[in-house]
């Protein structure tokens, strides 16, 4: 049995010899990768805290303890050392298996879920305050990665730490990567810090000065307190000292003992500390460590190579974020006033391909989604036409910005929506399901999604030429494979697009739910109703005009949105038939009023929530029966008795 079968609780590994406990981090490993290679997942950062991770439960004791992982995407190994190490990690990201994030549902070892940057020391300068006024004793940790400092709300947080408690254990998980190559001033401060020639000179010197008197090893182990005079004597005060937090590091994350020892500093700390470790992305995994950014969160692999387990197929259709890529750059060239502005994800939008062929109008601000859409504000009063490419379940972050500073003042701000809908394998923090909802209350915008690639070039044209904040949302993933015309065209404002002739019934679908549409209209054909199919294209406008004639001509409306119903495209169907006076049953085909779990694909979790082909058919049947709507054709008395 290995050492990593052998642990069943974080209790198990305090008892280990630094022997044991480097052997347990090279199994550790072997699980995270044999584990990510199969289902995908965030590779380089898990193999970048084994040894932190294992001596954060050496030196506390969860759950009395709480540790508040940022973004908590490098919450694997935490994972396995507290009881999950079993059929549930093998199946990690898929359906019935871990989440991908801490979830305060799935242990009482994690105290605080999260799937979005910035949020862990708010979370934990929260739970020391509460802790303090109960007056228990319990210590808290935040697990911050250095890109969670280009997050305004950490800075925030930063601002009430010291004022707030005495006790908070803030550890700066630096490994100079967020998902890209960290950007701005605080990554070069941080890399200052880690490289001041004077300081790493002196603690040289002294060092191999201790090391020739008596006791001098026991001192450089302590080595603390002459380290902080120092530096503070030859080089100015860290930033996190102005803010009454005491600063130690830098600290090799990869050395255990000196883990260990200054965790167990920290914890005996009678100030807030800030511990400064730094890590290597992917460690132990040569291929992960050169590749940092594709290995930041991975689709399957295999092992020995890193190559994508399959690979794509030649002529496979693009990813819907490279499409849009493609045609960013061709706008771009066009007219030198666009420009692409992306929150620490250029390959993951697509805004990679900008970067590449036109650096000076390609923006890249690290995570502060509120900042991006701030800065794409400022930029837009100047004769300046961004395009902020953010994931839709990001783009919640800054949606007082949106509201405040750019519809307000009616700014020419186009929002590329990538990862709208669902985002399988990462679940609920990362769905994308709450965008129409969130861009159509507000004033001045048009909302906007595509059945195609094609469609998106030709929304993104749309969107360009509005004078005003302009969304169009796309799914994860592979597009539908149609070939994009060299010149985009413009939309004309609320214009939706007929695919089917009208019938007994109308099937009005946005987005991604077009070609599901299509699927169901050849299925009622088979129970003997004629389905019309419309592309609404437009959530804001809508087409009112064709919406007119669908409600006066057809028994049934069916609205279907990859989105949840609340508020969403068949809200806003009703809404409109309400103000035109038309009475027509609609019924509205999305996603339920909850928040959806991770799931081993797309289609697993639509047929776990009643949006397969299938359960539509059947929903729809039954809604035709309640309306009592003849069905035509020959086949009609035999379906009848089919769908009872």
């Amino acid at each position: 049995m290995s050492l990593l079968e052998q642990i069943q609780s974080p209790r198990d590994i305090k008892k280990l010899s630094h022997e044991q406990l480097a052997h347990l981090a090279a199994e550790i490993r072997k699980q995270i990768i044999e584990s990510t290679a199969h289902n995908g997942g965030h590779v380089g950062p898990n193999l970048g805290v084994v040894e932190l991770t294992l001596g954060l439960h050496r030196v506390f004791d969860t759950p009395e303890d709480r540790f508040v992982f940022d973004v908590a995407h490098q919450g694997y190994v935490h994972k396995l050392l507290t009881g999950r190490n079993d059929e549930r990690f093998a199946k990690l990201r898929q359906s019935g298996g871990l989440s991908g994030f801490l979830s305060r549902d799935e242990s009482p070892h994690d105290s605080f879920g999260a799937g979005h940057a910035g949020t862990a020391l708010s979370a934990a300068l929260g739970m020391a305050v509460a802790r303090d006024k109960r007056g228990s004793k319990e210590h808290v940790v935040a697990l911050c990665g250095d890109a969670a400092f280009t997050c305004g709300i950490t800075m925030e947080a930063l601002n009430n730490v010291a004022s707030s408690t005495e006790r908070l254990i803030i550890i700066l998980n630096d490994n100079k990567w967020s998902i890209s190559k960290n950007v701005g001033a605080l990554s070069r401060y941080f890399n200052e810090l880690i490289t001041n020639p004077i300081y790493n000179r002196l603690n040289d010197n002294v060092e191999s000065l201790l090391q020739k008197v008596p006791g001098g090893e026991s001192l450089i182990q302590f080595g603390t307190k002459w380290k902080q005079e120092t530096k503070d004597f030859f080089v100015s005060s860290s930033l996190f000292e102005k803010y009454k937090v005491r600063y130690i590091g830098p600290i090799d994350g990869h050395d255990q003992k000196q883990v260990d020892y200054y965790l167990r500093f920290a914890k005996r700390a009678k100030q807030p500390v800030l511990l400064h470790i730094l890590t290597t992305k992917g460690q132990g995994y040569d291929v992960a460590i050169k590749n940092p950014e594709r290995f930041h969160g991975a689709s399957p692999y295999e092992i020995e190579t890193g190559k994508s387990s399959p690979p794509s197929k030649p002529g496979s259709p693009p990813k819907y974020q490279d499409a849009m890529g493609h045609s960013l750059v061709r706008f771009a060239r066009k007219d030198p006033k666009v420009v692409g502005i992306t929150a620490a994800m250029p390959s993951g939008t697509g805004l990679n391909f900008l970067e590449e062929a036109l650096p000076e109008q390609f923006f890249d601000v690290g995570i502060a989604e509120e900042h991006a859409v701030l800065f794409a504000a400022g930029m837009a009063t100047s004769g300046f036409h961004p395009v902020c490419a953010i994931y839709s379940t990001f783009l919640q972050r800054a949606f007082d910005q949106i509201i405040h500073d750019v519809a307000l003042q009616n700014l020419p701000v186009l929002f590329c929506l990538d990862r709208a809908g669902l985002s399988p394998n990462d679940g609920a923090t990362h769905h994308g399901l709450f965008d129409f909802s969130y861009a159509r209350c507000v004033p001045n915008t048009i909302v906007m999604a595509p059945a195609d690639e094609d469609e998106l070039a030709d929304m993104m044209a749309t969107g360009l030429a509005y004078q005003g904040p302009a969304f169009v949302r796309y799914p994860r993933g592979s597009a539908a494979g149609v070939p994009v015309k060299e010149e985009a065209e413009a939309l004309p404002l609320g214009t939706a697009k007929r695919l089917e002739a009208p019938g007994d019934i109308e099937l009005w679908a946005i987005g991604s739910m077009v070609a599901e549409a299509e699927k169901l209209a050849a299925l009622l054909s088979e129970h003997g109703v004629r389905a019309g199919v419309i592309n609404a294209r437009f959530v804001k406008p809508l087409d009112i005009e064709m919406l007119r004639a669908s409600a006066k001509s057809a028994k049934l409306i069916v609205t279907m949105e990859d989105h949840v119903l609340t508020g969403g495209f068949g809200s806003a169907v009703l809404e409109a038939l309400q103000r035109e006076r038309l009475s027509c049953p609609v019924e509205r085909i999305g996603w339920p009023d909850q928040f959806i779990e991770h799931g081993s694909s797309v289609q697993i979790l639509r047929e776990a929530h009643g949006l397969h082909a299938d359960a539509m058919l059947q929903r729809v049947l039954h809604c035709i029966e309640k309306i009592e709507l003849p069905l035509s054709g020959a086949e009609s008395s035999s379906s009848s008795g089919t769908s009872q």
